[in-house]
């Protein structure tokens, strides 16, 4: 049975409710909310200025863009995102989805972070950055009324979420700090990670090993 949320339908293809149930597997309550959040405020910003979009895709693409904060999906190396991007494309690959929309999923997620960037991509990465920041950051919060965003933290609580977010964040990637380097998630460290020093980008031009 289709369950929707506010007028917008969660989607319960194969492929959404394959996506829906890895996420289940491996994350947690808080992810499960939050990227559900994600996919109905993007989803809503969307139909509200008229854009057309994906619904599958735009689900699918909330649903990854935090597993890469999982053990699962985790590389020692990589950005979270990128890694969440990666666990897409290869879950899509196995499905048999075309070229074109495993890339808009993979741009989706890998860019949800990128300020300044994702906003001006297609629609599904656009609304993917847009409902991350609309639920992390409460970015042009009154563009949804009070009324629907009640009925969105009804079906999907926060649970605090401002508070615990942010810990959560880190601990997707304190075991690779430097790959917050150029984004906000340096942020975080900065915060949260005793001893954290970023790296300075003029430092990298200043001391590189050029010879001028």
């Amino acid at each position: 049975m289709s369950i929707s949320i506010a007028d917008i339908k969660i989607p319960d293809s194969k492929l959404a409710v394959g996506a829906a149930e890895l996420l289940r597997e491996h994350g947690d309550a808080l992810l499960w909310n939050h990227s559900h959040r994600v996919y109905l405020f993007g989803a809503l910003q969307g139909e509200n200025a008229g854009v057309k979009f994906d619904s599958e895709l735009l689900y699918i693409s909330a649903l990854f863009h935090d597993l890469g904060l999982t053990k699962k999906y985790s590389s020692p190396d990589k950005r979270f995102e990128v890694d969440g991007a990666n666990a897409a494309r290869s879950y899509l690959q196995q499905h048999g989805v075309p070229d074109q929309s495993i890339r808009l999923v993979w741009d989706a997620i890998a860019l949800h972070t990128t300020i300044g960037v994702a906003q001006y991509k297609e629609p599904e990465v656009a609304l993917i950055y847009s409902g991350v920041g609309y639920d992390v950051m409460g970015e042009n919060f009154d563009s949804i009324s009070e009324e629907i965003r009640e009925k969105v933290v009804g079906a999907f609580p926060r649970d605090n979420f401002k508070n615990r977010i942010l810990p959560a964040f880190l601990e997707g990637f304190k075991h690779k700090p430097e790959t917050t380097f150029g984004n906000i998630k340096a942020d975080v460290c900065g915060l949260l990670l005793p001893g954290f020093k970023p790296t300075n980008f003029c430092d990298c031009v200043l001391h590189s090993p050029w010879k001028e």
